[in-house]
């Protein structure tokens, strides 16, 4: 995976998580994480796991592969 596919991830979780009025506090307690840490994803300053990837999709009602989704 490149730097900027993982970029998009990033922007993706939070286009999301946005549409859906979902707090980075709300998302964070569904993920068991800190809202910082969902911060952090979000500004690319950390690169979640794939089990973190997996819950944020389902945090956020939508598929894995829409939230990787390069488009």
């Amino acid at each position: 995976m490149t730097i900027s596919s993982i970029r998009k991830i990033q922007l993706n979780i939070k286009k999301f998580r946005e549409e859906k009025n979902i707090t980075q506090e709300i998302l964070g307690e569904f993920v068991n994480v800190t809202t910082d840490y969902i911060s952090l994803i979000e500004r690319g300053k950390r690169i979640p796991s794939l089990k973190v990837l997996i819950k944020i999709a389902e945090g956020l009602e939508i598929s894995l592969s829409d939230l990787v989704k390069m488009d």
